[in-house]
């Protein structure tokens, strides 16, 4: 960057790539902060993901269990991926709930998106909940050694609760969809 530019209160003076591969990219720029004092700021962008729940028929939540290299320890997720370039995200999300787990959705909705720590990482994640389930043949990248976790939905919503899930899309998009699944059954109702 080679001219001034303002990030809402903040006047980036000149920013520089440190980091950069296929997944994220570290930047790091000389600012003038909100109290006029020179700074640094460092950001992490990493390429917007999905995160899918599935819900069968009789309300099982359909999740995953991967070690991850970063927390060095399993994670219990919903269906979790990097959108690809140019790629719609429910499309993604589509791929990702068929590759890792071999589930296909007649009817996938969106529920929102989120950025999962707001202070120096860009790295939205767009969530959607999966109905009307069928089942096919996995088809997991092969670094993804991955475990179905098949619960009723309503412990998983405990799980969240008792921070046995902790992947943060998972558990925004675990609330967001119990709320949803409560207020539409209650719809029906009246």
């Amino acid at each position: 960057m080679t001219k001034e530019q303002n990030k809402g209160p903040w006047t980036v003076k000149q920013s520089t790539n440190r980091f950069k591969n296929e997944w994220l990219e570290l930047l790091e720029d000389e600012v003038i902060r909100p109290d006029q004092e020179l700074g640094t700021f460092a950001t992490i962008r990493v390429r917007p993901g999905v995160s899918v729940l599935a819900i069968d028929d009789d309300l099982n939540a359909y999740l995953t269990a991967e070690y991850r290299y970063a927390i060095e320890e399993e994670s219990i997720e919903v269906v979790s991926g990097a959108i690809e370039v140019d790629e719609p995200p429910l499309v993604a999300a589509t791929r990702e709930l068929r590759e890792e787990l071999g589930i296909v959705s007649e009817s996938i909705m969106s529920l929102g998106m989120v950025h999962p720590l707001t202070s120096m990482l860009h790295s939205p994640a767009h969530l959607f909940l999966a109905r009307n389930l069928s089942f096919v043949q996995a088809s997991p990248e092969s670094v993804e050694l991955i475990r179905l976790v098949k619960v009723p939905f309503a412990k998983a919503v405990s799980m969240v609760m008792d921070s046995e899930i902790k992947h943060a899309p998972s558990c925004v998009l675990i609330l967001k969809a119990d709320q949803y699944l409560k207020v539409t059954s209650e719809e029906l109702k009246s």
